[in-house]
């Protein structure tokens, strides 16, 4: 059985090739006051890669404080999702069944927050998830939503 000690540095390497996505922040409020640096709930915009006139809408909370601000601090695990269909639906390429289309770091290299595509034929929908998983446990807390695609449009699968 490996030790936790020998699992960092191969979480250090997966956590830099990792390709994360950077949402653009669209709001944020303040939750608890520090002269460092306030913690705070932001609201993130994320376009979807594949899908043209999609997009979702992240809030979660960030870590204030000095380790907040050098990138250090853990970030809680909650999140919520809403994405919505903000223009003509168009499609990149061909879509997986499911594909973890965005990821973000929620701590230095252990935590990352991830937005799941699931594609839903049957009713022809696009079902979007986020949760975090950690390295060593993950977290159950988790936000769905789902964006019906106009009548006559077709998903293109791989």
């Amino acid at each position: 059985m490996k030790s936790i000690l020998s699992i960092i540095p191969l979480a250090a390497c997966a956590a830099l090739l990792m390709p994360y996505a950077h949402g653009e922040e669209v709001a944020s409020v303040n939750t608890n006051f520090r002269l460092t640096g306030s913690d705070r709930v932001v609201v993130e915009a994320y376009d979807d890669p594949l899908v043209g006139g999609v997009t979702c809408y992240v809030s979660r909370a960030r870590t204030g404080g000095i380790k907040g601000s050098l990138g250090l601090a853990e970030d809680p695990t909650e999140a919520s999702i809403a994405c919505r269909q903000i223009g003509a639906i168009h499609f990149n390429g061909s879509l997986k069944q499911q594909d973890d289309v965005f990821t973000e770091r929620m701590s230095f290299v252990f935590k990352t927050l991830h937005v799941v595509r699931v594609v839903d034929a049957k009713r022809n929908t696009l079902v979007y998830l986020t949760y975090s998983d950690r390295i060593a446990t993950g977290s159950a807390k988790n936000s769905v939503t789902a964006v019906p695609l106009p009548a006559g449009t077709t998903i293109p699968m791989k």
